[in-house]
């Protein structure tokens, strides 16, 4: 079943990609939810209608992603976590640590964009941030162990 997108849904696709689906999928939730609409052929010609006329707003768009990806490739973090004698981490440290410590350095990122594997020893890992289709940026960080 080909559906449109009516908003950014993860490991699917973004706001207005045609995408396929199983059919229940679609049928079940994503269409009595308000998250698509079916594909037909009107459906198709009024949605390149609306992209042409969003044509602009989608580059501004697309130029605050990569300006925000800019920002964040720089950007090098330091998450304290407490640890075992041997390095490990008590629990793991996750996409919602780099989303607080990323919020306290003024930069808003949503935590679901933050795609990383759990941090579950000391040491420097990296986060992928995917801004907006294609354009995505990086953060490096480190754990290191709470004084205390």
């Amino acid at each position: 079943m080909e559906i449109i997108l009516k908003e950014d849904i993860v490991n699917l696709g973004y706001k207005d990609d045609i995408v396929k689906v199983k059919d229940g999928y679609g049928r079940n939730y994503l269409i009595p939810q308000g998250k698509a609409v079916i594909a037909s052929e009107s459906a198709k010609k009024v949605l390149a209608e609306n992209l042409r006329q969003r044509a602009h707003k989608i580059e501004r768009l697309r130029s605050e992603a990569a300006a925000m990806a800019e920002k964040l490739n720089a950007v090098s973090l330091t998450i304290a976590a407490k640890a075992a004698e041997g390095g490990k981490i008590y629990g793991s440290v996750s996409n919602i640590q780099v989303a607080e410590e990323l919020a306290k350095l003024g930069l808003e990122v949503d935590r679901k964009s933050i795609v990383m594997k759990d941090a579950k020893e000391l040491g420097e890992y990296t986060a992928v941030v995917k801004l907006y289709k294609e354009i995505q940026g990086t953060v490096a960080f480190t754990v290191v162990a709470e004084a205390e």
